[in-house]
């Protein structure tokens, strides 16, 4: 990506002694929604930390927009911040909170007034003004945090899961607003998230992370479809995964492949050449959720409501097609 408008080289990042990303190599183009994916501990924070100039590197360079950010104080990169806490000061108004930055960047106050209302607008809240955090919605003060982090008008902007405390109907608001925003303004972004739908969602690309180092890179299409090992697909919602090796004693199989993995939705439940269990069913409304105990070991299946029900411990037929299947290479040592 030789047009990128952040790249990291090599980035070794440390607490004390604890190593948690090592010589991490990534590039991000101007106007790209980039998606941080992995569990807690994996270094995505740590490296959107590193970002922002909150954490020195202990090897390797960051660079924004051609320049070497490396050791350059954080206010010194017009990076935006958005954190998972809203961060809001509860004894100022909404106005104050989103001025916050251009005051500190000692903006006259003309210049303050116009665009602390043009974010707040921005993000639909006109007319907030004058109210105090607490006189807002979970998701108003959400708002109010992405106001006072685009109004400073940064370069590019990180954000650190920040739907997590919102309800489902929030963060799907929350979700498209950000989206909204990201396409108006035309900012790089990366997105700091442990939840999959979030990032499928949202971002351009997913950065799949493990252990301080990326497992995975592609579009949200690619790493939903064809995640390239067990541990990016399991991540993804593959639930039942086995080997080939165990596989091969009971089908022919399609291909070379460390692993074989199939969603809950792919795996056909009352037909097929495999026999099993049912060791739990539950409703979801729309579906039917089974647990089935198998030769294979557990396999987990997803069916329609108003298909055939299976109660718990009947015996049940079941398939595994490989043309649902996602090939699998072994994973890395952690």
């Amino acid at each position: 990506m030789s047009d990128a408008f952040l790249r990291l080289h090599d980035v070794t990042l440390r607490y004390g002694r604890t190593i948690a990303v090592e010589k991490l190599n990534l590039a991000v183009s101007a106007g790209e929604f980039v998606a941080l994916l992995g569990p807690s501990g994996c270094g995505k924070t740590t490296t959107m930390r590193a970002i922002a100039g909150l954490l020195k590197p202990s090897a390797g360079r960051i660079v924004i927009d051609g320049a070497d950010v490396t050791r350059v104080a954080p206010n010194k990169r017009d990076v935006g911040l958005m954190f998972q806490s809203y961060a809001l000061f509860p004894h100022l108004t909404v106005f104050e909170n989103v001025a916050f930055g251009l005051r500190l960047r000692k903006l006259p106050d003309a210049d303050i007034k116009t665009r602390a209302i043009q974010a707040l607008a921005s993000v639909g809240l006109a007319g907030t003004e004058e109210k105090l955090p607490k006189e807002l919605s979970g998701g108003q003060q959400q708002r109010v945090a992405l106001a006072r982090a685009i109004v400073v008008r940064p370069r590019l902007l990180l954000l650190d899961e920040p739907l997590s405390n919102l309800d489902a109907r929030l963060r799907l608001e929350m979700r498209s607003e950000i989206t909204r925003l990201q396409r108006e303004l035309n900012l790089p972004m990366i997105y700091v998230t442990h939840d999959q739908v979030e990032a499928l969602a949202l971002a351009d690309r997913i950065i799949v992370m493990r252990a301080g180092r990326i497992e995975q890179d592609g579009t949200p299409e690619v790493i939903y479809a064809k995640p390239r090992n067990e541990f990016v697909a399991r991540f993804v919602g593959f639930e039942t995964i086995l080997t080939a090796a165990r596989l091969a004693a009971h089908a022919r199989l399609p291909g070379p492949a460390y692993a074989f993995g199939w969603r809950p939705r792919h795996v056909v439940v009352g037909t097929g050449p495999y026999q099993g269990h049912v060791r739990g069913a539950s409703y979801l409304g729309e579906t039917v959720e089974y647990l089935i105990e198998s030769e294979f070991g557990p396999i987990k299946a997803e069916v329609a409501a108003d298909a055939p029900r299976h109660g718990p411990g009947q015996a049940v037929a079941f398939d595994l097609p490989f043309a649902r299947a996602a090939p699998l290479a072994a994973d890395l040592p952690a």
